[in-house]
């Protein structure tokens, strides 16, 4: 089956202009629609939606080639070539990772590039970049 989705995420945030600041101004995100509680983020095609409250807490226990996680978390896959620019932009903002950019899988069938950080709030993005989407699912 082919699918033609966006896909949405709702998380929390406790500032709106720092959350500007991040998605819109760091992250190169498109703001959408707002109000005074919510806004709405382009996030690389996907809805992004913030809203005003307390984070989820999260806790280092995924593992994953040999590294801890932060979990939950969110997601997005880049070409290797955006994620190499991402990844010179975000170290250039000084950003403290929980992950420093980094390649994994090397010469297996999914390598990737990985970062992880967390925005203001403490809400865990992993950003990962791949020379092909074709080997995203590759074991």
């Amino acid at each position: 089956m082919t699918v033609n989705a966006i896909f949405h995420l709702a998380s929390t945030i406790q500032d709106l202009a720092q959350a500007r600041a991040f998605y819109g101004g760091l992250l190169d995100c498109p703001e959408g629609r707002s109000t005074d509680t919510w806004v709405d983020f382009d996030f690389f095609g996907h809805q992004l939606s913030l809203h005003l409250g307390e984070p989820t807490p999260t806790q280092n226990i995924g593992i994953v080639d040999h590294c801890r996680v932060p979990m939950p978390h969110f997601d997005i896959l880049l070409t290797l070539p955006d994620w190499q620019a991402l990844a010179q932009k975000i170290t250039n903002a000084h950003v403290d990772f929980v992950i420093a950019p980094t390649m994994r899988f090397v010469d297996q069938p999914g390598e990737q590039g990985t970062m992880f950080f967390r925005d203001p709030f403490g809400n865990p993005i992993e950003i990962k970049g791949f020379a092909s989407f074709a080997n995203v699912y590759r074991a």
